[in-house]
């Protein structure tokens, strides 16, 4: 039996783009022709998709790292490399994805099928094919592939459900949603039998919904303290509550209390879900002795409160019913089935606006200068640096780019270390006039990375 597992956390890279061709026609009758090396392909992406297959993170457990295919190299007579495959990553409907490093919002899976791109495969390079000009008919360099993209992230799942059943352990819960529904939960006499949010389909014959048994809450679950912490964010989704309450206990409304400031501590927007109080374990003189004095306490702060017994099935087709009741409107109202989470989501996100791509930003740390910025950093390293016509190219673009004026307005001087995200070579002024050869005073280098 697979341990439910709502958290996780994977490593990812996507493929690296292959290298393009640097090759000239070699034919019988043609002694001068020209350059024609192809594309390198496009690298692999990592993608993740939602499955109602699934429902748990388990498989995550032994499996976290996931890497994309590369694009293969060009080839001769523009030949384009082949794409890396697309990797597709499998989670359960509910996922809410996020950067391993800063918390970023990536993506919240709530359909079937429903997918995010987390690391985009890296550009295939150019062949040399693409570098012929007027002044340089024979271009011998082509660019290398752009590395693909690296990243950890965070898997954290939230079960989706129309209605949650919250309550106290032992509250009765599972056998509640065993006999409204389908589901076959583990049901005993003792605290914490359910270890893991159930779910059933509950068919009313012309309506179903989802119901989900989120496991028993004690006092201080918001901050970790039995089993609570680890679902309370299974509640976040759901329309309506059904707060359980065993009435045979000594104090059901001291229980009540304690679930609802649990809720509240972890979320103020939880208290402002429906909830039907549901007085359970009438079948027992203790619970029916104290039920009219709870449904007076109850109807007083404002509950809509209903009686049952989930073994007896005494009041269970009225609750199915009230459900049903309240679903069928919320689903008019909002035009389509809704998990009631959206809309918090969109607000609770942290909306962030990056820079556009072509932003670069200069800065001097001690003897060398960095220079950072998506556009910059990639045109440096799909950049052959081992060829002076290659760097004659970056130096080009760098000053048909500004990068070159706000190095120099930085301090930049012959031979200073100018650094380019992984790329780091010495300043060569002599590059900015095509066609010099300067390959034993350029210094040029790549910089080697320390592995994540």
């Amino acid at each position: 039996m697979h341990t439910f597992l709502d958290e996780a956390r994977v490593f990812v890279r996507s493929g690296d783009g292959g290298k393009g061709a640097m090759h000239f026609r070699r034919e019988k009758y043609v002694p001068l022709g020209g350059p024609d090396g192809g594309d390198g392909g496009q690298g692999g992406s990592i993608v993740f998709q939602a499955d109602r297959g699934l429902n748990t993170l388990f498989n995550f457990r032994r499996n976290r790292r996931f890497v994309a295919a590369n694009g293969e190299a060009g080839g001769p007579s523009r030949m384009h490399g082949r794409n890396g495959e697309d990797l597709i990553v499998k989670v359960p409907i509910g996922t809410v994805l996020r950067d391993g490093d800063t918390g970023d919002f990536l993506g919240d899976l709530t359909r079937d099928g429903q997918t995010v791109e987390v690391a985009r495969g890296g550009r295939g390079g150019l062949g040399n094919v693409h570098f012929k000009s007027s002044t340089n008919q024979a271009p011998h360099f082509a660019e290398k592939g752009e590395p693909g993209q690296e990243r950890w992230v965070n898997l954290e799942l939230k079960v989706i459900a129309d209605v949650g059943f919250i309550g106290f352990p032992n509250a009765g819960k599972s056998t509640l949603l065993s006999v409204m529904s389908a589901a076959h939960p583990k049901i005993a006499d003792y605290p914490f039998t359910t270890l893991s949010p159930n779910l059933g389909v509950v068919d009313t014959g012309d309506f179903d919904f989802v119901a989900a048994d989120i496991p028993g809450l004690i006092e201080g679950a918001h901050e970790g303290v039995g089993l609570g912490h680890e679902f309370l964010r299974h509640i976040e989704r759901t329309l309506i509550l059904v707060h359980v309450v065993d009435g045979s206990i000594d104090d059901p409304l001291d229980a009540f209390r304690q679930v609802n400031h649990e809720l509240q501590a972890h979320d103020e927007a939880l208290m402002q879900k429906p909830q039907i109080v549901v007085v359970n374990k009438l079948d027992l003189p203790a619970a029916q002795v104290r039920w009219p004095e709870l449904r007076s306490a109850f109807a007083d702060q404002g509950y809509e409160v209903l009686a049952l017994s989930a073994i007896t099935r005494l009041g269970v087709d009225a609750l199915i019913f009230r459900l049903a009741q309240f679903l069928t409107e919320e689903r008019r109202l909002e035009g389509a089935p809704s998990t009631g989470r959206e809309d918090a989501e969109i607000e609770a996100e942290t909306i962030v606006i990056k820079p556009p791509a072509s932003h670069f930003e200069v800065e001097r740390k001690r003897k060398t200068f960095h220079v950072t910025g998506e556009d910059v950093e990639r045109l440096a390293v799909m950049t052959d640096t081992d060829s002076d016509e290659a760097l004659y190219r970056l130096q080009r673009r760098l000053k048909q780019m500004g990068v070159i004026a706000a190095l120099e307005r930085a301090g930049a001087r012959e031979g200073s270390k100018v650094r380019i995200g992984s790329v780091e070579f010495a300043w060569d002024s002599s590059y900015e006039t095509e066609g010099t050869s300067t390959r034993s005073r350029s210094r040029s280098k790549r910089a080697v990375g320390s592995p994540r």
